[in-house]
């Protein structure tokens, strides 16, 4: 077919080869062609034909539409993440556990878990089942019933005093004051090393006894009772008694008489201390906390009003002679203050009359050293914490700032760069000055050096000044570990003065308990004379005894019959428990600082509530 060119030229029209997909596909090449920009989805579905994107699948949920691929996706994550977790747990079950066991106990609590146990060989009364010690059992179940008076014929319980079976309270009260004090300030080492249980029920059972001394439930009493059991053997007296038999608590038959007291300031006020510590003590017990408080006002009012020293004219002038009362005042108002919040008591405590009778303000020899005998040192560091961490100021702060300056001095005559004590070649530090039984004092000496390390760490002091140097807190820590590391085997003689720490220690004790054997044998009076004086060691240990200690030369003598060597103590088996949990376990744990102050009040009215917001 020919056609006319418009242009001249003839037209052809040729027959259409292509397809209709082919002309179809030119058409959208033409289209998209003619675009200079990309289209979108809506755009492109104004094109003809399909677009280049395939269609994308999804899922319904119900609540959401999901695309398949993310929902796959997610699912499979889920199990994998499953089947992973099943398959460490499974591997950790069955793989072996390797168990990190705690570090090894120090050897401080390791001796103080021992130490305890020199309490449980002393009970008197009827023993608890769990006490632990195989060779002893009830003994003094009729202490008191000889007595005349009504008012005392139950006596039982509390401890015998050393290697006798006597019971002194003096000593007796002083001893359960020294372990109050110590669970009051390092409760939390007593739990780590597992004995906070076993230590309170041991100044319980101390405690009860001393309610039996005196009438507790009354407000002023006449009378208390200071000693049961008899010692005297002086001008060759063969009578039966505490000293001159040798025979095992269990076994005594013999009559053992009360001492009364009605004129006894030190034992009462001691007593009224070992109660009032007692009683912060057991402050969880409130019913019990309570008896302890009446019964310590009770006995520091008769300490006030009936004066003197309860030695004056016994026998126990002899083994426990006291010197003055004014010590056991301030002692005794310390701790009453602190179990009462009274303010009266911490008047009297801080009376500037009361410290110069007890001799606050002059030096002499034994100026500094606690003992059951002088508690002022006891009682300057004890009102050195008031200062330290509550700061009462006026009008207590001239006193205090001057207790807290003396307990400075005696500390730094505790240091080896001043000449107040003598040391032994070995190292240890001569408190009694070269006099027998020297160990109670040096382990007092180590309770206070580190607890006044602990009063100034705690109160962010630094260290104390001694004239003009000056000497960081830790260095009274070292000395207490110097001594107490002499005692615990650190000595010329190789030798652990603790029965039953460490591998060589005292063998011949001088205890009565100890010595004679539990074969189902009574020996009467002089029967156990030939367990006294034999050579062979005790066929029980005492475990935790602390003896008395070796002489000005580091000399020991290993003799039962030298009971300046081999006695062990209350008084001083008190000290050293105190002075080994002060030093045991995380040297970063220091003292508790509020419990001791649990019952005493604000110093400083609290401060107003603040004003309420400003509304318009």
């Amino acid at each position: 077919m020919y056609g006319r060119d418009p242009w001249g030229g003839p037209l052809e029209i040729a027959a259409d080869s292509a397809t209709d997909d082919d002309r179809s596909r030119n058409l959208q090449d033409y289209d998209r062609a003619a675009l200079s920009r990309p289209l979108d989805e809506t755009q492109q579905s104004w094109l003809l034909g399909p677009g280049e994107q395939k269609k994308k699948k999804y899922v319904d949920l119900g609540c959401i539409i999901v695309s398949r691929k993310i929902f796959v996706w997610t699912v499979g994550t889920i199990i994998a993440a499953g089947l992973l977790a099943g398959f460490i747990t499974l591997i950790v079950k069955t793989v072996p556990r390797h168990h990190h066991r705690p570090p090894p106990p120090d050897n401080y609590t390791l001796a103080l878990n021992k130490g305890l146990m020199f309490f449980n060989a002393q009970r008197s009364g009827k023993l608890p089942k769990h006490n632990n010690v195989s060779w002893r059992g009830n003994s003094g179940l009729n202490d008191g019933e000889s007595q005349s008076s009504n008012l005392f014929k139950d006596l039982t319980g509390g401890f015998y005093d050393a290697g006798d079976a006597i019971k002194f309270n003096f000593p007796q009260s002083f001893a359960m004051t020294m372990l109050s004090w110590s669970v009051i300030e390092y409760s939390a080492k007593y739990e780590a090393a597992g004995e906070l249980n076993h230590v309170k029920e041991i100044i319980k059972w101390g405690t009860d006894y001393f309610l039996k001394t005196f009438n507790h439930t009354a407000d002023t009493i006449d009378r208390i009772v200071a000693q049961v059991g008899k010692g005297d053997t002086a001008n060759g007296s063969t009578e039966p008694n505490d000293h001159y038999c040798w025979t095992r608590p269990e076994d005594i038959d013999y009559e053992r008489p009360v001492t009364e007291c009605h004129s006894c300031s030190d034992l009462a006020a001691e007593m009224a201390a070992a109660l009032a510590s007692a009683s912060i003590v057991f402050k969880d017990n409130k019913a019990y906390s309570q008896k302890l408080v009446h019964g310590a006002r009770t006995l520091f009012k008769f300490s006030r009003d009936q004066r003197g020293r309860y030695s004056v004219g016994t026998e126990a002038a002899n083994f426990y002679n006291s010197t003055s009362y004014w010590d056991e005042y301030l002692w005794g108002a310390t701790w009453l203050y602190y179990a009462t919040g009274n303010t009266t008591y911490l008047q009297l405590a801080t009376t500037p009359g009361l410290a110069k009778h007890a001799g606050a303000f002059w030096g002499g020899p034994y100026y500094g050293v606690l003992s059951w005998e002088n508690k002022l040192a006891g009682t300057q560091v004890l009102l050195s914490r008031l200062r330290l961490l509550l700061s009462p100021g006026y009008p207590y702060e001239e006193i205090l700032g001057t207790f807290h300056n003396q307990t400075g001095l005696f500390m730094c005559s505790f240091l080896p760069y001043y000449n107040s004590f003598n040391r032994t070649k070995g190292g240890m530090i001569q408190l009694n000055h070269g006099g027998p039984q020297p160990l109670q004092y040096v382990v007092n000496a180590a309770f206070l050096a580190t607890l006044f390390s602990d009063y100034m760490k705690a109160s962010d002091t630094p260290g104390w000044y001694c004239g003009p140097h000056f000497y960081s807190a830790d260095v009274l820590r070292e000395f207490a570990e110097t001594q107490m590391n002499y005692i615990l085997g650190r000595n010329p003689r190789k030798m652990s003065y603790v029965v039953g720490y460490g591998n060589h220690y005292p063998k011949h004790v001088h205890h009565r308990g100890a010595s004679i054997p539990k074969n189902k044998v009574k020996y009467n009076c002089k029967g156990g004379w030939k367990w006294r004086d034999t050579k062979k060691p005790n066929p029980n240990t005492i475990v935790g005894a602390m003896v008395a200690g070796p002489d000005k030369n580091d000399g020991f003598r290993d003799v039962r019959s030298n009971y300046n060597y081999t006695e062990p103590t209350l008084a001083g088996n008190a000290g050293l428990v105190a002075a080994l949990v002060a030093l045991s376990g995380d040297t970063s744990v220091g003292i508790d600082k509020n419990t001791m102050f649990s019952a005493v009040p604000p110093m400083f009215p609290t401060a107003p509530p603040p004003p309420a917001p400003w509304r318009p």
